[in-house]
């Protein structure tokens, strides 16, 4: 995603936003665009730097450096007016535990200056729209987790904004009810709305991202569509089982001419990047027959975005323990 040239087709811009907290440096020069009607996923563990970019843009948090325009207005000099133009749902459902689903969204309905009927209407329309009706004259207190969640992203589109920011919004839920909340933010894309999506779960990024964006320690390491971080990698990989007992010096050694790079051996499985997919794996049970090695499976797969993942950064995607950055940030939202 370039930074050059009219930025009118893009719906989100940053340019080289910096955030400290005391000696933490959350954000380090942060540079993104986002395109009207698609989705950017933001991805990275926690203490990366997402949550600190989203607050910076949603207007929550000023920023130490740099520059952001979201649908053209500057997130600091024109709060006022883009608070009106975006919604902001994440893990922590920001919804009233004590007033009932319905009257949340009368309640955000009213803040955003509607009158009470039409607050109203509105929020039984999101109420059907995310299949809490039945539930909608209940306490809130009384709904599940993914119940909440989806009443939280409601609460985001009663003043239906054209951009939405989604602060890690399947954190901690049951996978039905993340395949609920992916099914709805599929939909509201594809009735034109923008959305940028941070998330630890790459399989959440390869579903839902037009475009990704992988944040370690505060920066963008990498950016494009899934495939082409997927083809930063390399090719196919290889993959063998051995039968048990096998040598695994032997098959690696076997192995290591079918490709540039020196075959991993991890948990009895060997894999290694090869060439071409043609004739791979006919080639590959040659090679360790001649060499008498048992192979209880062998298998061709593309790289995953774990593997982008991993070899970007060094370490695997899992999500880790809350980072000093995120707690330096909320600790200072909550002053």
């Amino acid at each position: 995603m370039s930074m050059s040239g009219d930025n009118r087709d893009r719906a989100i811009v940053v340019r080289g936003v910096r955030k400290r907290f005391g000696d933490v440096r959350a954000l380090d020069g942060v540079d993104l665009e986002v395109a009207h009607g698609t989705v950017l996923g933001l991805l990275g563990p926690n203490g990366a730097g997402k949550t600190t970019l989203v607050r910076i843009l949603a207007t929550l948090l000023h920023a130490d450096g740099g520059s952001a325009s979201v649908v053209g207005l500057d997130v600091r000099r024109q709060a006022g007016e883009l608070r009106r133009r975006i919604g902001l749902a994440g893990q922590y459902a920001a919804v009233d535990e004590n007033l009932t689903g319905l009257e949340n969204l009368r309640m955000v309905g009213q803040l955003y200056g509607f009158s009470r009927r039409r607050a109203t209407t509105r929020g039984g329309e999101l109420l059907e729209r995310f299949e809490l009706l039945d539930a909608g004259n209940r306490p809130v207190k009384t709904y599940s987790g993914g119940m909440r969640r989806r009443l939280d992203l409601a609460a985001a589109l009663v003043a239906k904004p054209p951009v939405l920011f989604l602060d890690e919004p399947t954190s901690g839920l049951d996978p039905r009810s993340r395949l609920s909340l992916w099914e709805v933010i599929g939909q509201l894309v594809g009735e034109g709305a923008t959305v940028l999506l941070t998330t630890q779960y790459l399989d959440e990024a390869d579903r839902l991202a037009d475009t990704i964006a992988v944040i370690d320690h505060g920066r963008v390491i990498a950016e494009g569509t899934s495939d082409e971080l997927k083809d930063r990698v390399g090719g196919e990989r290889l993959e063998v089982r051995l039968d048990d007992g096998a040598s695994a010096e032997s098959a690696a050694a076997a192995l290591a001419p079918m490709s540039d790079e020196p075959p991993t051996l991890e948990d009895g499985l060997i894999k290694l990047s090869v060439r071409q997919r043609r004739g791979t794996i006919v080639e590959a049970v040659r090679r360790l027959s001649e060499a008498g090695v048992g192979v209880d499976d062998l298998a061709l797969r593309r790289p995953t975005l774990d593997d982008v993942f991993l070899s970007l950064t060094g370490h695997a995607a899992e999500p880790e323990e809350l980072g000093a950055g995120d707690t330096e940030e909320r600790e200072a939202v909550a002053r």
